[in-house]
């Protein structure tokens, strides 16, 4: 019965009635109603459980399978002026499906997310998107979520930082996760990999397409 999987998810929290009740918006004898099976989630409960508490949206439907999802590692990268944000919904793009960083960059509201992030107390992200290689290995590896905020100016740069970044390579796009650091090249940046393996390249500011700051990582961990 539906209700008892409700009760399972609450006790699994260790949360007592009154406190899932005020979590879902509703009130502690609608609560009890539901797990008795004499009332029913609405929508808008069943995507607090969730986006908010990461129950397993299997589970919630059919009480088998694993109750929570996997577990994210959430890794943020904070400056001092940065203002926190109490809940943001940050949507995941796919990079393929956008033809790459330049056409999302210049015009997100055409390309549609594949799903949003919803992540609480961190500095404004204008998106996300999945990572590809090793460069960065161990602080990011493939398959990893990075959140980024946007940089339509090259001067706004703060060095050491990482960013997400499209860089023309013969005619194609390339895109990477790197420190930026300065160059004693006029017009030039060096790209650092935090993989040792991964020599230090220098690069022409010319040839950056897009650019974004790097403001959080998230990382996949065992499910419970």
């Amino acid at each position: 019965m539906k209700g008892d999987w409700i009760k399972q998810i609450r006790k699994e929290l260790k949360l007592t009635q009154q406190q899932l009740a005020e979590r879902l918006g509703i009130g502690k004898a609608a609560l009890s109603m539901i797990e008795t099976g004499r009332a029913s989630l609405t929508t808008r409960n069943k995507n607090i459980l969730v986006q908010e508490l990461n129950v397993n949206p299997d589970f919630l439907e059919t009480g088998r399978g694993q109750m929570f999802n996997a577990e994210p590692d959430l890794q943020a990268y904070r400056h001092r002026t940065d203002n926190s944000l109490p809940l943001q919904s940050v949507p995941l793009y796919s990079v393929e499906g956008t033809a790459g960083l330049v056409p999302l960059f210049t015009d997100s509201s055409s390309n549609k997310p594949v799903n949003y992030i919803h992540i609480p107390n961190l500095p404004k992200c204008d998106g996300a998107i999945y990572v590809a290689g090793d460069s960065m290995y161990p602080l990011l590896k493939s398959g990893d979520i990075v959140l980024y905020k946007q940089l339509s100016d090259l001067g706004d740069i703060f060095w050491g930082d990482m960013y997400l970044l499209s860089i023309e390579i013969d005619g194609e796009e390339y895109i990477t996760v790197k420190y930026i650091q300065k160059s004693e090249r006029e017009g030039y940046v060096k790209l650092v990999s935090q993989n040792p393996h991964h020599a230090d390249k220098e690069i022409a500011m010319d040839r950056i397409r897009a650019l974004a700051l790097v403001k959080a990582s998230i990382r996949m961990n065992s499910i419970r």
